[in-house]
């Protein structure tokens, strides 16, 4: 019986949850790295024991782990990134026409078929990419380079790459989202990037064409059809079936469009998920009540998913990188929440059960399906 691995970064270290493939009794390993902040923990596609986190202090700086048993033991790697080709550790971007600030990494995306490879997505607003297991770093300084660099803007989070997709299709075709400048393309592997904004409406930019400055909170595709994205935007869920050359809104009755998560079900690629919240000032559910919101038909309707969480009292966040999907039939849906909870789903999302309570705020909820 194949088994789920749900990795958890939290404000004060990672935990592992581990179940067999009927994800009805929950094994809790942590905290990994106790006290630390874990932006993100991510396992490789191409070997499943092969798991990555992002550990970072306002006192001690930024560090990247990596586990070769699954996180039964871990050990740092490659602390000293590389920008633009100069050596440095957590220093000053170069040759920008503004400071950047290299504060932390939010978001570790592994390659799909090298366990070796593996993508950071930095703040500021900068990709690295290492080819070693994380020894060593080196910028893909095109994007940062973007002629339209010096007008991105920080989001309320800082100015973070937060999201990576990697194409599982074309391996030269990767996607970014920074908070607040918008979406990017690659379509060379990372050497030069391109704007994927048009159709993106946002207060504050008069300029209906605007290239950049839309403050994307997420971006997610299904492998089966890596054309078409989905993407909570601040305010606005949006749909793409060109790559992100034009989006769609597909709010459609959701009773709030303003969010941080989305995600794809595994088999259903026109089925997503989101997570409401309030406003962009009220980080917590409408009314106190805690729903998922999904949509079998790519966006415009939707349902609330609300059997299992708490219909009352509620004002928890569900953070961006704080959702994820398991490969199972049926397959599990899975987030996290600033109050500390875990909620599995073993039903795509008909019925919740919380894995874990109290822990630290969740920052990420990535899993593995395993043999």
């Amino acid at each position: 019986m194949s088994r789920v691995r749900v990795l958890v970064g939290t404000r004060k270290g990672a935990f592992i949850l581990s179940a067999d493939g009927k994800r009805d009794r929950w094994d809790v390993s942590g905290p990994h790295f106790a006290g630390w902040e874990i932006y993100h923990v991510k396992g490789s596609p191409a070997e499943p024991n092969r798991l990555y986190a992002s550990q970072t202090s306002a006192w001690f700086g930024q560090q990247i782990q990596r586990s070769d048993n699954g996180g039964r033991t871990w050990e740092p790697v490659g602390n000293a990134f590389v920008y633009d080709g100069v050596p440095g550790t957590h220093q000053w971007y170069d040759g920008t026409p503004h400071p950047w600030e290299f504060a932390r990494v939010w978001h570790l995306e592994p390659s799909l078929t090298d366990p070796d490879t593996v993508y950071a997505g930095a703040e500021d607003a900068a990709l690295f990419r290492s080819t070693d297991g994380g020894l060593n770093w080196s910028e893909l300084s095109g994007l940062r380079s973007h002629g339209t660099g010096p007008s991105w803007q920080p989001g309320a989070g800082g100015m973070c790459l937060h999201t990576i997709l990697l194409d599982p299709v074309n391996p030269d075709r990767i996607f970014v989202a920074i908070s607040a400048a918008g979406a990017f393309r690659s379509d060379d592997g990372g050497t030069t990037w391109k704007p994927i904004n048009h159709g993106l409406r946002s207060e504050g930019i008069p300029n209906p064409e605007a290239e950049v400055g839309h403050c994307v909170h997420r971006i997610a595709l299904h492998p089966s059809n890596p054309d078409r994205l989905y993407m909570q935007k601040h305010w606005d869920v949006m749909r793409s079936d060109d790559a992100g050359d034009s989006w769609t809104e597909v709010s459609g009755n959701l009773p709030t469009d303003f969010g941080f998560p989305i995600d794809v079900h595994a088999h259903e690629p026109q089925t997503i998920y989101v997570v409401p919240i309030k406003s962009d000032s009220e980080h917590f559910p409408l009314d106190g009540k805690l729903r998922v919101y999904r949509s079998r038909t790519g966006g415009t309707k939707w349902e609330a998913l609300t059997t299992g969480l708490p219909q009352r009292d509620c004002y928890v966040n569900v953070l961006r990188d704080a959702m994820s999907v398991d490969s199972l039939d049926p397959c599990g849906i899975y987030f996290g929440t600033t109050g500390g909870a875990v909620y599995g789903s073993n039903d795509e999302g008909d019925t919740w059960t919380p894995i874990v309570r109290d822990l630290p705020a969740v920052y990420s909820v990535e899993v593995q399906t395993l043999p």
